[in-house]
């Protein structure tokens, strides 16, 4: 079979400004007065915003220009997007469309507002109009290099990142023990074990008929056979609505990267590939760091993404020193 791909492919980013006076009143409500550190994936950084969505869209169309469509998904927002595309990539303007989550839950609408990654995740192939293969990636994720189609699909199968491990036993073991003391002795009902990203991706896999191992995914793009979820999802419609019915992370969600990947390998795809990724948590860290990671980055040829995570919990000069290396990367610079 030909190893080559000419097959249209989209991008789709996941996109939120939590300092939004509209998404913060909405998050109240479905907060019910509850403090975000008693609500696993209510964490203020899961929310935040340092401008990361207008580099993340530049390096799609700098490094993957054979990308279709890049649609953004949001919430009743609008990034304020279009002034840098339309200085470096005219051309490309309207091949970038905001979606709201009410045209992906409008079949579910009584699951909104969520504020749940997981949830919003398991809806993109409901996008309209999303071509049959596509990748997504939230607005801390870049391309870093340049890329080929057949980085993303090959023969029409996804290309999926990452490496075989075994099943999480100790920390399932772990989350039981701790969910029986809160639920039984200390009567905490709403106690529930930190969504963990392990825990996830175990529970997708195992959902899927695996048994004792799975294959963990990265903080890397992640690659979708509409057609294959879709059907899926037809035929199985109890177990959307058991994802996307929590508006906030919960443990007994599956990680849909892997979801997608585990339905995948099922399908008999076989297109492993190395994560070829340098990630970055600069918040907090000694100094050195960022240089260190950013080297790598520049070093590393095989690395052709980058994750950043709470960029906005860092320094001034932090970030500027991040924002100056993504843009001279981008060749941006003046």
């Amino acid at each position: 079979m030909s190893k080559s791909s000419n097959i249209p492919i989209d991008a789709v980013i996941t996109w939120v400004d939590g300092e939004d006076p509209v998404h913060m009143t909405k998050m109240s409500k479905a907060l019910k007065g509850m403090a975000r550190k008693h609500i696993p994936g209510a964490e203020k950084t899961r929310f935040g915003n340092a401008n990361e969505l207008q580099y993340s869209i530049l390096s799609i169309l700098t490094f993957a220009p054979f990308v279709r469509y890049i649609f953004i998904v949001t919430d009743e927002q609008t990034p304020a997007i279009d002034e840098i595309v339309q200085e470096y990539f005219p051309q490309r303007w309207k091949d970038i469309r905001i979606i709201d989550h009410r045209e992906l839950f409008r079949d579910h609408l009584e699951y909104l507002p969520t504020f749940n990654s997981r949830s919003i995740e398991a809806m993109l192939w409901k996008i309209k109009d999303i071509s049959e293969h596509f990748f997504f990636l939230s607005d801390d994720m870049f391309l870093i290099r340049p890329t080929k189609p057949t980085d993303f699909f090959v023969a029409d199968q996804p290309v999926m990142r990452g490496t075989w491990l075994l099943r999480p036993v100790l920390r399932n073991i772990w989350n039981q023990l701790r969910t029986y003391y809160h639920h039984q002795l200390v009567s905490n009902k709403s106690f529930q074990p930190k969504p963990s990203f392990h825990v996830g991706q175990w529970n997708a896999a195992h959902l899927l008929g695996f048994q004792s191992r799975y294959f963990f995914s990265s903080h890397t793009p992640h690659t979708v056979k509409k057609s294959l979820v879709e059907n899926y999802f037809n035929e199985n419609p109890e177990i959307l609505i058991n994802q996307i019915k929590h508006p906030f992370r919960h443990n007994d969600q599956f990680n849909c990267a892997a979801f997608y990947y585990h339905l995948s390998i099922n399908n008999g795809n076989k297109e492993f590939a190395k994560p070829s990724f340098v990630f970055l948590h600069p918040f907090g860290r000694k100094n050195g760091y960022i240089d260190r990671k950013l080297k790598k980055a520049e070093e590393n040829s095989n690395a052709i993404f980058m994750n950043i995570q709470s960029l906005e919990l860092c320094t001034a000069d932090e970030q500027q020193q991040i924002i100056q290396w993504m843009k001279g990367n981008l060749s941006l610079t003046e």
